[in-house]
């Protein structure tokens, strides 16, 4: 009798039994962790007296794994790129003893300015080629050139004067201790801004890894103005150029017989 309560209990377990079991090809649904952002103002303005700011970016991870982050295997990285416009680099050679512009190239749509922060080197953070897929840091970002290149054995050369250049002019700027974790799933980077910033529309982007994996990103727009009597001799010089040029030949001939009235000797 104990025997059969035993199997009649058991047969009565199977649907459920059945029930709870995983069958193939169902859909299993994954948690995958969120990114966002968020900018300490949305729009800069360049005044006369500019002399370059800092940028603070405020940002949130969701659905972590806890062990995970706390052994820092979550990493962000941080980038402000400029308005994107063609760029030509010339080399010089002397020739008869007068340095001249011998040769040049064209790169296609790169960024006017690029400055970067991240919570450690990103070399440490995924693979080269990953950081070159995705056009993450300064010596990754596509040059591409423009039209006919030859053999392409000048191609590194002014790719890394292109780089040289941008960096000296302080265009691309790149910090590695510039993004902290301010909490568990907040975190804080810093970008500084150069005095020379280019006007226009700019996009802060953010990265997320995880243990040397990308995960995901975000992206928000900030804008770059002039202000004040800057903006208005631009808007002069594109709007009306006739008016604009022909205002700065009278300003210009006003202030030379002006200044020959003051110095002039009886």
């Amino acid at each position: 009798m104990r025997l059969l309560a035993a199997v009649i209990a058991f047969l009565c377990l199977l649907p459920v039994a059945a029930g709870a079991q995983w069958l193939p090809g169902q859909a299993t649904e994954t948690v995958r962790e969120g990114l966002e952002i968020g900018t300490s103002t949305s729009e800069i303005a360049i005044t006369s007296d500019f002399r370059g700011a800092d940028l603070t970016i405020f940002g949130a991870l969701s659905n972590t794994d806890q062990l995970l982050l706390a052994i820092g295997q979550y990493d962000v990285v941080v980038v402000l790129e400029g308005p994107r416009e063609d760029a030509t680099v010339r080399k010089k050679e002397r020739v008869f003893g007068i340095w001249v512009n011998r040769r040049s190239m064209t790169f296609e749509a790169v960024p006017h300015s690029y400055s970067m922060s991240s919570s450690r080197g990103i070399e440490d953070l995924t693979t080269p080629l990953d950081l070159t897929d995705r056009g993450i840091g300064i010596d990754h970002i596509p040059l591409t050139p423009v039209g006919f290149v030859g053999d392409g054995s000048n191609l590194s050369e002014f790719r890394q004067a292109f780089l040289r250049l941008q960096q000296a002019g302080a265009l691309y700027d790149r910090n590695t201790s510039g993004v902290r974790f301010v909490s568990s799933n907040l975190f804080k980077a810093s970008l500084r801004l150069p005095a020379n910033i280019p006007n226009g529309v700019h996009t802060v982007r953010a990265y997320l890894f995880k243990s040397g994996n990308f995960v995901t990103e975000k992206s928000l727009p900030l804008r770059v103005i002039k202000t004040g009597i800057e903006q208005t001799i631009t808007d002069a010089a594109h709007g009306q150029p006739i008016l604009y040029g022909c205002a700065a030949v009278a300003l210009a001939v006003i202030t030379g017989w002006g200044a020959s009235l003051i110095f002039r000797k009886d």
